[in-house]
């Protein structure tokens, strides 16, 4: 892979050489594969969704709670053999669905990996879980092939991406990219049981302090989308690390919460998630040490 510009930072490194800003290398590494109970009902359902985190990410958001794989690798190396395993062995589990956690860096890899899964007796739907900092040309790769779109929609605001994810120009760059994912697969779809089957759900985390932010994100949505839109608004913020700067130093008060779904409200939203505030809680955050990554093939 030489002059790497799968996403916007267009590094135009080699990847089989060194690393690109996303810290992903010419092969992907995948932290953890299993099934995840925590995500919005609609995806996670009473089994789980079959959830397969890559190492890498083009953004580096300071209060990551991913940070042990987010600019790292660990866990296994894998080609289009193994994730069509991977994916595979998720199905057989039970999974409702392939939840394709920080993808971006590995998009090409997945493209060619689908068309083989399915080949394979992949059946359940493919869920692109991104952080929505992508590349219009690289998500055109993925069209027909992915069912879900489950983007962040963090920031409005060019100084707050750039100070909490060195993202400065992140708002135009992800109102771009999910106006493609939704010209792919449209509103969200149930299926009979009241799982998504295709779609997009546009999510958004309140962080502390920034409300106002939270706002201007919703106004957007709320000018762009139609009022039956899936969004979630998400109350989990608990900060990872014990060094992070004022605000986000803390998790997010009652009356934050509290302000930013009373303003969906005021927007007319028809369909939006929301959180207990105990969500707040770094128990939730998947355990990257934990003995949970398989390797397929000798599994196979």
């Amino acid at each position: 892979m030489s002059l790497c510009s799968i996403c916007p930072r267009k590094c135009s490194i080699d990847r089989a050489e060194s690393a690109g800003y996303c810290g992903a290398r010419e092969k992907a590494h995948i932290a953890r594969a299993a099934l995840h109970r925590w995500e919005e009902p609609i995806i996670s359902g009473e089994r789980g969704s079959g959830t397969i985190f890559f190492c890498g990410c083009n953004l580096n958001c300071i209060f990551c709670q991913n940070y042990k794989i987010n600019h790292s690798v660990m866990g296994i190396e894998a080609d289009e053999e193994t994730l069509c395993r991977i994916m595979l062995d998720l199905q057989h589990q039970g999974a409702h669905n392939i939840n394709l956690v920080t993808p971006a860096p590995h998009v090409p890899l997945i493209a060619r990996t689908l068309p083989l899964a399915r080949q394979a007796g992949l059946t359940i739907p493919v869920v692109y879980n991104t952080n929505a900092y992508e590349n219009v040309q690289t998500l055109k790769m993925l069209e027909g092939l992915i069912d879900i779109y489950l983007p962040d929609f963090k920031y409005v605001s060019a100084p707050l991406a750039k100070k909490y994810s060195d993202a400065e120009d992140y708002f135009d760059v992800a109102a771009k990219a999910i106006a493609e994912m939704y010209r792919q697969v449209g509103n969200i779809k149930l299926d009979e049981n009241g799982m998504a089957a295709s779609g997009v759900l546009i999510r958004h985390m309140v962080l502390p302090g920034c409300v106002d932010d939270t706002r201007r994100v919703l106004d957007y949505i709320s000018a762009n989308y139609p009022k039956n839109v899936y969004i979630s608004i998400m109350s989990q913020y608990a900060p990872p690390k014990d060094d992070l700067p004022k605000p986000i130093n803390r998790r997010i008060t009652k009356g934050e919460y509290d302000r930013a779904l009373d303003y969906a409200i005021s927007k007319g939203f028809e369909n939006v998630f929301i959180q207990q505030r105990n969500s707040a809680d770094l128990s939730y955050t998947p355990d990257f040490d934990a003995d949970v990554i398989f390797d397929p093939i000798k599994r196979a």
